[in-house]
């Protein structure tokens, strides 16, 4: 055996216990890619549900929003409705009353002064 071939063994020894001390650290990422990948599988899986629910509560917010919308349409009609019947009623009911009021005023202002 020459001094080459111990050089040669001593290099691959070393090569080996370099291999082997990398080994580790490797072997530990790779459990570590493991673990995160059951990670995004799970939070996958927790998610989708999470997702289906919102989606139904945005819809049903929606027609809830539709509905109230129409009631609010109603009530504003009814409430223009309203305020042209009182219109028409003071126009239609004031004036007489006035004129009415105004002439038993004065019907008993002439008897209040001759008495």
């Amino acid at each position: 055996m020459s001094g080459g071939d111990i050089a040669g063994l001593i290099a691959a020894g070393v090569f080996l216990i370099l291999v082997a001390l990398l080994a580790v650290p490797i072997l530990k990422l790779g459990r570590v890619f493991d673990k995160l990948g059951d990670a995004v599988t799970e939070v996958t899986e927790n998610t989708t549900p999470v997702l289906k629910e919102v989606s139904t509560t945005v819809a049903t917010s929606n027609q809830q929003l539709e509905r109230v919308d129409a009631i609010t349409s109603n009530v504003q009609d009814a409430t223009a409705n309203l305020t042209a019947v009182t219109s028409l009623t003071a126009s239609v009911l004031g004036k007489p009353l006035i004129k009415i009021a105004s002439f038993s005023a004065g019907v008993r202002a002439v008897f209040t002064k001759d008495s």
